[in-house]
């Protein structure tokens, strides 16, 4: 029984962007607004 326990998949934690408050993963930059610890680090543009 300790063995199956091992092999089953954690969830990523997820916390909220404090820029735009969509979910992203945390020390990652948010994918939705391109900012890290305050500061814009990639810049998102609208595709079309």
């Amino acid at each position: 029984m300790r063995r199956a326990y091992n092999s089953v998949l954690h969830l990523p934690q997820l916390s909220s962007c404090p820029q735009c408050a969509a979910p992203y993963i945390p020390h990652r930059v948010c994918n939705s607004c391109g900012y890290y610890k305050g500061r814009q680090i990639i810049t998102i543009t609208t595709g079309q």
